[in-house]
């Protein structure tokens, strides 16, 4: 227990605390319980939720009681955004997405022993409380000048759209989680990302105010590249942990494409690696960056993480046999589907000239260009060299009856798909 925070901080998951001695010196006596939330704004978490999951996993490992919170009211309102107010989703919807949440987050928090993590839903508590009773037994111990300092508040209010009082209202909730964990679990730490310090202190203060107790907060800073920009998208869409919105083979991609002076620094936030082993791979970044060695660790262990060790197996054999001279056809038909599903491609059907596919899908510019390829020896379908340029698609050709990879040299491949 006395070096996790240590840990956190070599690790990178350290932006700001409330009081570090002090809870430096919690840690140390623990164990302490700890919680963080995750509000249904979507049907899965995403990428930038996993560091918080991360972070409740060492401290799990380090002996620390944790608490997984789904949003069931909180989603309800949302948490205000700099940019617009959001859109209300209907009970029955946020309902659904807390379930499917709660299912991640209960997976990604399993002890190693196999026992279940603390799991609690805060509309549990918030749902029998009346109006009055919310003004009178916690409002009142919120000041509005306090509440417009927040950033994401400040920001709305100094925009033409302002910001509704029931998203004005979040804070207080939030805070009133807090504080019903602290009373019915003696909970007194919360982490979450640095740009909800002002909420997550919010309770801090609530805890303080009511009970007279003492509470901490830890946050995590924003992950960005090299370039400053924020980690967890790709070509503007959220890196999903539910397989059914990004899928295992993206998901595996995304990392494996990991630039080099970004992956050591993923290494220490999302693996389990000791220092020795990401001292090892930071090395062969550095003298040997073409082997990708760190990239494929980064890949293999978060994969895993997230989708468990049969899938990364899967997408792992997908790869090799997409960008190297693995077995294609061994491929099972949804990870074969996933691992096609952004390669450019063409609808083809049997008794189509390859050449002709070729150009349809773009690996050649003309019937022309693609019979020279073929000549040259520098075409492939379904990793097996193309010898005839009169070549014509058969049935056999389409894996799973679906979709058939053709390639030109090593590097440019599409996937035709069976029409």
């Amino acid at each position: 227990m006395t070096d996790v925070l240590d840990e956190l901080r070599w690790r990178g998951l350290v932006a700001q605390t409330t009081d570090e001695e002090a809870l430096q010196e919690a840690l140390s006596a623990g164990p302490v319980t700890v919680y963080c939330g995750f509000d249904p704004t979507a049907p899965s978490l995403h990428f930038g939720n996993l560091v918080q999951l991360i972070v409740l996993r060492h401290l799990q490992r380090a002996g620390h009681r944790v608490i997984g919170l789904v949003g069931g009211s909180t989603g309800l309102i949302g948490d205000p955004r700099p940019s617009s107010e959001r859109v209300l989703k209907t009970k029955e919807q946020t309902a659904a997405d807390v379930e499917r949440i709660a299912v991640q987050v209960r997976r990604i928090l399993l002890d190693d022993d196999g026992s279940a993590p603390m799991f609690v839903n805060n509309l549990d508590w918030t749902e029998p409380i009346s109006a009055l009773d919310f003004l009178r037994e916690y409002g009142k111990h919120f000041r509005v000048n306090q509440m417009i300092k927040k950033d994401a508040v400040a920001a709305r209010l100094n925009s033409e759209e302002g910001i509704s009082y029931t998203e004005f209202s979040y804070q207080i909730l939030q805070a009133l989680d807090f504080l019903q964990l602290y009373r019915e679990y003696g909970c007194t730490l919360q982490t979450g990302g640095a740009d909800q310090w002002g909420n997550l202190t919010a309770g801090v203060d609530l805890i303080h105010r009511v009970e007279g107790g003492t509470a901490h907060v830890l946050t995590t800073p924003l992950l960005t590249d090299a370039s400053g920009e924020k980690f967890g998208k790709s070509l503007g869409n959220s890196v999903w942990l539910d397989p059914g919105m990004t899928s295992p083979y993206a998901f595996y991609q995304y990392f494996l494409n990991i630039e080099d002076a970004s992956v050591v620094k993923l290494l220490k936030v999302f693996t389990w690696r000791t220092r020795d082993e990401i001292d090892e791979l930071a090395a062969q970044v550095a003298d040997e960056p073409f082997r990708r060695s760190a990239q494929r660790a980064l890949a293999s262990d978060i994969t895993t993480l997230v989708h468990g060790a049969a899938a990364t197996a899967a997408v792992q054999a997908a790869s090799e046999a997409l960008f190297g001279k693995g077995d294609l056809p061994s491929l099972d038909v949804g990870t074969l589907t996933d691992a096609t599903a952004e390669l450019p491609g063409a609808d083809v059907a049997p008794g189509d000239e390859l050449v002709d596919a070729m150009v349809a899908c773009g690996l050649a510019e003309s019937r022309k260009a693609a019979r020279r390829t073929i000549d040259e020896g520098g075409a492939s379908l379904n990793n097996v060299k193309i010898t005839e340029a009169d070549r014509r698609l058969v049935e056999d050709d389409f894996l799973h009856g679906r979709v058939a990879v053709l390639k030109r040299g090593r590097r440019h491949q599409a996937a035709l798909r069976r029409s």
